[in-house]
């Protein structure tokens, strides 16, 4: 199962999302929003549904995904782990990029 939350629009076009998940399979957010009819900026092996028009003009050079929080249960300690990373700068320019061409607006 796969969470998403809108974080911010822009136009009409794309949104910057936030999925969280319940489960943990390999693909599982690409898979999910491309079913959707709401590929991730870049893909190119998962594709919307035929009946929806999804084409990507974001000029993403690469799937723009992106783990900024990853968390755990440590198989041996049974602590919880957690990490963080930043995002980094190639989506951050394309977020930039995506904005200055459509708009920006919070969800």
């Amino acid at each position: 199962m796969t969470h998403v939350r809108p974080i911010e629009h822009f136009g009409d076009a794309y949104t910057l999302v936030e999925c969280r998940l319940e489960t943990g399979r390999t693909h599982q957010i690409r898979i999910h929003l491309a079913e959707s009819g709401h590929p991730v900026c870049g893909e190119r092996v998962y594709s919307a549904p035929a009946k929806v028009e999804a084409e990507d003009r974001s000029g993403a050079r690469r799937v723009a995904l992106h783990a900024a929080e990853l968390g755990f249960i440590h198989p041996v300690s049974g602590e919880m782990v957690q990490y963080s990373s930043p995002l980094p700068n190639d989506i951050r320019k394309l977020l930039d990029r995506l904005a200055a061409s459509h708009g920006r607006h919070e969800a």
